[in-house]
């Protein structure tokens, strides 16, 4: 059994101070977006725009990591989550999201990450499934991680929170709350 514990909570990405990184949900240029990527550069400041330069372009199911600027974390992990329907196979790049930025995190020894629902919003991925491959993604990279504690889905809506809740009951190997 790990010690890693695993959450569902609703609220905003870029508003978690106790987390050391959040992911931000990215569009290939790294560029301010909408919706997570929106909130979370709004929230970073213009000099997070100006450090991913530099890191861009990411492909599907990969991740990169930058300072976190004016948001209350150390970092912000970048992952350009699969366009539902387009970038095939969708299930393993979302999942490789997860595991990547997880080991990404635990690499730079981070102890706890927030994750928003990846490829759930104008990417189109169905959010029941999105919440099953996250949890499964999320069990299987448990035995790798070492520094990493805290593993927090913060999620948009109430039916989000719902979705993702019940596929964390329904993974096993995840403790979470």
């Amino acid at each position: 059994m790990t010690d890693v514990r695993v959450e569902c909570v609703k609220g905003n990405i870029a508003a978690q101070p106790d987390i050391d990184a959040v992911v931000n949900a990215a569009n290939a240029e790294l560029l301010p977006g909408g919706g997570v990527a929106g909130a979370i550069h709004s929230a970073a400041g213009p000099g997070l725009a100006e450090e991913c330069r530099a890191l861009a372009p990411i492909r599907p199911g990969q991740a990169v990591i930058s300072s976190a600027h004016n948001l209350p974390n150390r970092h912000v992990i970048h992952c350009l989550g699969p366009v539902y329907g387009v970038d095939e196979p969708a299930d393993r790049l979302l999942a490789d999201c997860y595991r990547n930025a997880l080991l990404l995190a635990d690499r730079s020894g981070l102890e706890s990450v927030a994750f928003p629902a990846i490829s759930t919003g104008v990417f189109g991925y169905p959010l029941d499934e999105a919440a099953s491959v996250a949890m499964r993604a999320v069990a299987e990279a448990l035995s790798s991680l070492g520094s990493v504690r805290l593993i927090r889905f913060v999620l948009f809506s109430d039916q989000d929170l719902v979705e993702f809740r019940e596929a964390l009951a329904h993974e096993p190997g995840l403790s979470g709350q």
